[in-house]
């Protein structure tokens, strides 16, 4: 393999992230044990100093290809760009303000390689929070069956249908190294500018033939300045990727078990942006406000009257958020 020809494409969309692209970078570029990769880096319009950082980094490794955006149109947008320009044999996402060990990609790539029928790969996720360095270990400890050690060779694999099973309700991460041809046939929903490229997941899971674990580490790190955590509109789109994803997964003729799993999470998710809503409204502007509760209302009415599983209390909490949305909020 070569710099033409690598054997893996890393797409990366950055956007104001100079504070620690440089990190994400060298973890790919310079620390992997294995050298045969590409990033392929998308600048979302970035008002900082990202796109400098790259075009530095640009003149050092060939290795590293480097776009712009003209206008900032979401992750989803960016790592499509990439993906569309993506050689390798398997392909990732890894955003900006993440890392990886430095075995990750060899790690994934020999799993691939000793299981021919395995079509995704995940790696062994860790939550780094920036604030006082505390980390957990997101384990995938109900897949394998006991608990992570990077000494022991795992034989656990899934079956596509059962890693989105797992997948709906998060109980399986997506943060993987997939066959490029999968990827490149299933693209990132951009749909939505946040939220609606997670949905992605959930397809290359369920087309894969085989679903199998790895050593390798990504390194998630958990901050105040995440496009999942900063307050903004931005942050109340996750109920409509999930109205999304419902819908694709009725046009895909899923199980109904996982439907009924899926809407039972996409529930709590409501619930939990309905309390962020009031917990925060002071800080939004009337329009957002009334532009929000429409949403809520409209959202509301695409749950079944009779919620098709066993939630604690479900009728009360029903019959709560209807008095709720009648209101003037």
């Amino acid at each position: 393999m070569t710099a033409e020809h690598p054997l893996v494409s890393v797409l990366m969309a950055v956007y104001n992230a100079e504070a620690w692209l440089d990190q994400a970078l060298d973890s790919v570029l310079d620390h992997q044990t294995m050298r045969e990769v590409e990033v392929l880096a998308v600048d979302d319009a970035s008002t900082d100093g990202s796109w400098p950082i790259l075009q530095r980094r640009r003149e050092a490794d060939p290795r590293l290809r480097i776009f712009r955006q003209e206008m900032n149109q979401g992750q989803a947008v960016a790592r499509n760009r990439a993906l569309k320009e993506a050689r390798g044999e398997y392909v990732m996402m890894l955003d900006a303000d993440d890392w990886l060990s430095g075995d990750a990609l060899r790690e994934a790539v020999e799993v691939f390689r000793k299981y021919p029928q395995t079509d995704s790969v995940f790696f062994r996720l860790i939550l780094h929070w920036q604030e006082d360095g505390r980390e957990e270990d997101y384990s995938p400890s109900h897949v394998t069956g006991q608990k992570f050690d990077v000494r022991v060779q795992y034989p656990a694999v899934l079956t596509g249908i059962e890693a989105l099973r797992l997948s709906v309700e998060w109980k399986l991460h997506g943060y993987y190294l997939v066959r490029r041809e999968l990827h490149q046939h299933y693209p990132y929903d951009d749909s939505l500018p946040l939220y609606s490229d997670d949905n992605t997941t959930h397809l290359h899971y369920l087309h894969s033939r085989e679903v199998r674990p790895c050593a390798g580490i990504y390194y998630w790190r958990q901050h105040a300045r995440s496009s999942t955590t900063a307050l903004s509109p931005r942050r109340f789109l996750l109920m409509e990727s999930n109205l999304v994803l419902r819908n694709r997964l009725r046009q895909e003729g899923v199980p109904r078990d996982i439907l009924e799993r899926y809407e039972r999470h996409r529930w709590h998710n409501y619930l939990g942006q309905l309390w962020l809503y009031f917990d925060s409204r002071g800080q939004l502007d009337k329009e957002t406000r009334t532009r929000l509760c429409e949403t809520f209302r409209r959202i509301y009415h695409t749950f079944p009257r009779r919620l098709p599983f066993g939630l604690f209390r479900a009728g009360q909490w029903l019959r709560w958020v209807r008095r709720r949305l009648m209101a003037k909020w």
